[in-house]
């Protein structure tokens, strides 16, 4: 669930080999407070931890200009936390964590420590974060004063020992075969390309593959903190970030100081990860139709019909088109899938996808082959793209076990895929290698409220796609003494980067002051794109 780059891997988003696009010191010593930490191998994760964070906590982190092809801008600063590949051995091998910061814009006095950002995935770098102070982004700047902001690229992204699992220029190439089967030979040459995309895992980066877990990230994110100098950790997590928010509260409650959840996923263990997607599938759904009500709506700027019908419609009509004679021979179903669906989950995306759209039916296509196609001269980008795709499915595989049925996953997306159309076997093909995972699969975290956790900030938009609202619901439940922002009558994925007095002003008052609403609080949308 990330969308930090156009070009970037969602949550769960495309079919197996499909281009998606769219769419955390006196503190660092104690060992973490966990439920199930009774257990032999978790004590010693536990214990582990700790060791490394009191390391870590030592050695501090080498500040230095970052490396110019890093697109970094002075006066920001990376640099480099060492974790062990695996906390139960945390003398064993060490992995590095890039990080970057930049210091907060008020006085020594405003300083309030570092906010630690993850923006989803999984396998979204954070390193951009810092950025919003050097460009000037309004709706942060009074947090900015009292913080300085950290990003960091996650175990196995970017540029913190990445992993892959397929050629990266062939993991961009199109047309793809069309997510949405005709016959069961599609479905088997499509469980093919998942077996075959677990089995490129393990053969590029099977080492790192048993490690590759969310609460492996949380005890990473500890880490980091206690690098920084940081007794307690601030943190902003958006989407899977979230995820990883819970995990840390839940393991490190007494190591948090204050923490925003933006568009939550779902943190009970039974919708880690396969019923999750599922859920989303539904929700993808929803926010689909809105955008296509809302280009209805503005049909005198679009001409793409005055009803939601006669928009799906003439989305059918190009998608049949693509289907039969890919467009400008590289722009199949799956490369419309990958380039539509960021619609439903940004409305910063309804203007230009409905101006691609128009341009398309109107008979010019080449606005739709350029934001659609893979540019295969962008080497560094479509690395990224297999790497943030490697990683995405990596965690998801590794935090918990997945059904090893075919029948089951065959009944269970027919059956979804009928009400449910726009995004469900795609999802089902990005996430089947799981069926097959090569490495082991643990047992996702009990997220809960132990001694020591803070009070938590929750903001959600009731019509979130990637993360439907009933994910914020329960973390809610889960984190006592939590406050929830709905944003009622909206769906944009990522609320605290949006322009919502509402919203703004009392994330600012959290982080700035640690003041709360006395009961949870329902805004009104933010501004609804114009054309």
């Amino acid at each position: 669930m990330k969308d930090t780059r156009p070009r970037s891997r969602l949550l769960a988003l495309g079919s197996a080999g499909v281009l998606v696009t769219a769419t955390l010191i006196a503190g660092a010593v104690s060992a973490p407070v966990a439920g199930a930490a009774s257990r032999p191998a978790q004590d010693r994760e536990a214990k582990g931890a700790a060791t490394a964070a009191a390391r870590a906590a030592k050695a501090g982190v080498k500040w230095q200009d970052c490396p110019a092809d890093w697109g970094l801008e002075k006066p920001i600063q990376c640099g480099w936390v060492s974790v062990p590949l695996d906390y139960a051995h945390p003398h064993g091998k060490q992995i590095k964590i890039a990080v970057d910061r930049i210091g907060n814009t008020g006085t020594k006095k405003e300083r309030q420590g570092a906010l630690v950002y993850n923006p989803g995935g999984p396998g979204g770098s954070g390193l951009r974060f810092p950025r919003r102070v050097t460009t000037h982004n309004a709706t942060w700047a009074n947090v900015a004063k009292a913080y300085d902001f950290v990003g960091f690229d996650p175990r196995g992204v970017g540029h913190s020992t990445p992993i892959s699992c397929v050629d990266p220029q062939s993991y961009v190439k199109a047309p793809k075969m069309d997510p949405v089967p005709d016959s069961e030979a599609d479905k088997t040459a499509q469980r093919k390309l998942a077996r075959a995309y677990a089995e490129g895992c393990a053969e590029r980066s099977g080492a790192m593959l048993p490690h590759m877990t969310t609460a492996n990230t949380a005890r990473d994110l500890d880490v980091i903190r206690a690098a920084l100098g940081e007794k307690k950790l601030n943190y902003l997590g958006v989407s899977y970030g979230t995820y990883l928010g819970a995990v840390y509260g839940t393991l490190f409650p007494g190591h948090l100081r204050r923490m925003v959840a933006d568009s939550v996923v779902d943190p009970s263990r039974e919708k880690i990860w396969y019923q999750a997607n599922l859920d989303q599938d539904i929700a993808f759904e929803g926010r689909w139709k809105d955008w296509q009500d809302w280009v209805a709506a503005n049909d005198a700027a679009f001409h793409l019909g005055t009803t939601r019908a006669a928009v799906q419609a003439k989305w059918l009509q190009l998608r049949a088109t693509a289907k039969k004679h890919p467009i400008g021979g590289v722009v199949g179903p799956a490369e419309l899938i990958s380039f539509f669906q960021s619609a439903p989950y940004y409305d910063s995306s309804w203007v230009p996808v409905a101006t691609v759209f128009s341009k398309a039916v109107d008979g010019d296509t080449q606005a739709l082959v350029d934001a659609a196609a893979p540019d295969l001269s962008d080497t560094a980008g479509n690395t990224a793209a297999e790497n943030g795709n490697a990683v995405y499915t990596a965690v998801e595989c590794a935090d918990a076990k997945w059904p090893t049925s075919w029948q089951k996953w065959n009944r269970d997306n027919t059956r979804l895929h009928q009400d449910h159309p726009f995004l469900t076997w795609s999802n089902a093909w990005m996430n089947l290698p799981c069926a097959t995972w090569p490495a082991k699969q643990h047992t996702p975290v009990e997220v809960k409220t132990h001694k020591g956790l803070p009070k938590v900030l929750i903001v959600q938009s009731a019509r979130d796609a990637a993360t439907p609202y009933g994910g914020a619901v329960e973390l809610h439940k889960r984190f006592k003494g939590s406050r929830l922002i709905t944003e009622k009558d909206a769906g944009s994925h990522g609320v605290t980067g949006l322009v919502n007095p509402c919203v703004n002003q009392r994330v600012d008052a959290y982080l700035l002051k640690g003041a709360l609403d006395g009961k949870d609080v329902t805004c009104a949308p933010h501004a609804t794109p114009k054309p």
